[in-house]
């Protein structure tokens, strides 16, 4: 929150340094619910939407820059107790200037504010700085250049630490969901063929793509480009050599159970083994809708997907047994060859507590979680709640994580989610492997090519006994 007299700067530095959808400016609230920025009668109403706002900005633990004079104690309090409650910490940021200059601005305003209400001002913020380190904020600090650093890092050089000092292992894989090369479509083999050696050479020891048709919302528009993920799979298998490779993750209803797995059989035989099949139920209703697909109700796909969880490994066992399921029935699971591996890893997108991680529990290799440290903790406690109900053991399943990031050198600007150091990076990684993520799945938050893949070996080498060694990966294939 800024703290300072009228006309002392703090609207200028605030635009200076911050989105202007991270401020929330008293006087401009004003302005909505009055006739103008200095409509006094209107302040009472305006700091009750300013309020609102503020409330509903910590509660989503979003970064927020509270623009008023910040000279009242108890709205400090109360707006420090908010971000307590929700977990996120509270500076002040005094911002000052000459009282001369002060005075001079307010009279040059249109509207001026009352010169004994500056007078008054100026006074309250006659050693401000020395009495707000006693009201219990994270930090105190004059107006200066600013560096977001995104809350997700701020105990991160702390873990950073404790990586060197202790180190825990964790493996990486990459996921690529752009392909919006610059010369694309012409360049979009050899940039990517050149992304995932990239890959292998930083130390990533999956890549992946996502299984969809149209790029998503989330992502870009409809229109950029997308390749079908196992024709593209398919491809890096033969410009790659060690590096898994598997889709984050199928939609079930896109393709025939079966056929998926004829699919990922193929992949694994000319890959040398090194397929990896992520599945999830589908969520992108237009996608369906664009290229005639069904789209059946949510617990319809789910019986699909558990369908395809029981039927994919009759698919690539022995014999050939005869499968009828919820949805799916196949006279004689016949595939062949065989994939190369014993068996090709599954994994379940999504981590609903009562549904998603079960089927995790009963039927798959791996799960893939989404969140902060607690929040992966507390996915993780309810899987092994469902691993000891349907009595299998926790350990065999893997624990993946999936978030934007990319690293970004001294003094370049934090474009991007997940920008941030490699020190940085390497605390926030400690912490998901304290919560008990054993692979991180990186999804690199710029299309920057090769280049941005080569920026994470950094990161990577500090988990570096995280890598399986030759005997292990033998093992898997």
């Amino acid at each position: 929150m800024l703290v300072g007299a009228t006309a002392a700067g703090k609207s200028d530095w605030a635009a200076r340094w911050f989105d202007p959808d991270q401020v929330v400016s008293s006087d401009r609230l004003r302005a909505v619910v009055g006739t103008g920025e200095r409509d006094v009668r209107a302040s009472r109403d305006a700091f009750e939407v300013l309020d609102l706002i503020v409330a509903k900005r910590m509660a989503r633990r979003l970064l927020t820059v509270v623009d008023t004079t910040g000279l009242e104690p108890a709205r400090r309090a109360a707006w420090r107790a908010l971000a307590e409650r929700h977990g996120v910490p509270a500076h002040a940021v005094v911002v000052e200037a000459p009282a001369a200059e002060v005075r001079r601005r307010n009279r040059d305003r249109a509207s001026p504010v009352p010169a004994k209400v500056v007078a008054g001002q100026l006074r309250e913020v006659e050693g401000i700085l020395y009495r707000l380190t006693g009201e219990g904020f994270a930090g105190v600090h004059p107006a200066g250049p600013v560096e977001l650093v995104p809350p997700a890092f701020v105990t991160a050089p702390q873990a950073a630490r404790r990586q060197q000092e202790d180190p825990m292992p964790l493996r990486f894989g990459l996921q690529v969901s752009r392909f919006d090369f610059a010369g694309h479509p012409a360049t979009t083999a050899g940039e990517l063929a050149a992304v995932a050696r990239a890959a292998e050479d930083a130390g990533f020891q999956s890549f992946w793509l996502m299984d969809h048709v149209l790029q998503i919302p989330q992502i870009g528009r409809e229109w950029e480009d997308m390749l079908e993920s196992w024709t593209t799979l398919g491809f890096l298998a033969g410009v790659t050599e060690r590096i898994r490779l598997g889709t984050l993750v199928t939609g079930i209803t896109y393709r025939n159970i079966a056929h998926l797995a004829k699919i990922v059989a193929t992949l694994d035989v000319l890959s040398g083994g090194r397929a990896l099949c992520g599945v999830g139920a589908a969520w992108f209703e237009r996608e369906h809708r664009l290229y005639g697909w069904d789209f059946p109700p949510l617990r319809e796909r789910f019986d699909r997907l558990e369908d395809a969880l029981e039927l994919l490994p009759l698919m690539w066992g022995s014999g050939a047994p005869r499968f009828a399921g919820r949805t799916t029935a196949v006279e004689a699971a016949t595939c062949y060859p065989r994939p190369l591996q014993e068996r090709v890893p599954i994994l379940v997108g999504g981590s609903g507590e009562r549904r998603t991680l079960r089927l995790v529990a009963r039927h798959a290799d791996a799960c893939n979680l989404f969140g902060d440290p607690d929040t992966v903790r507390r996915k993780v406690a309810v899987l092994r709640e469902h691993c000891a109900a349907e009595g299998r053991d926790p350990a065999a399943i893997e624990v993946t994580h999936f978030a934007p990031a990319r690293v970004v050198a001294e003094g370049e600007p934090r474009e991007g989610q997940g920008a941030a150091s490699v020190e940085e990076h390497v605390g926030r990684y400690r912490e998901l492997a304290e919560a008990g993520v054993q692979t991180a799945i990186v999804g690199l938050s710029d299309a920057g090519g090769a280049e941005s893949v080569a920026r994470f070996a950094p990161v990577i080498a500090a988990f570096r006994d995280g890598r399986p060694d030759a005997d292990e990966a033998a093992a898997r294939r």
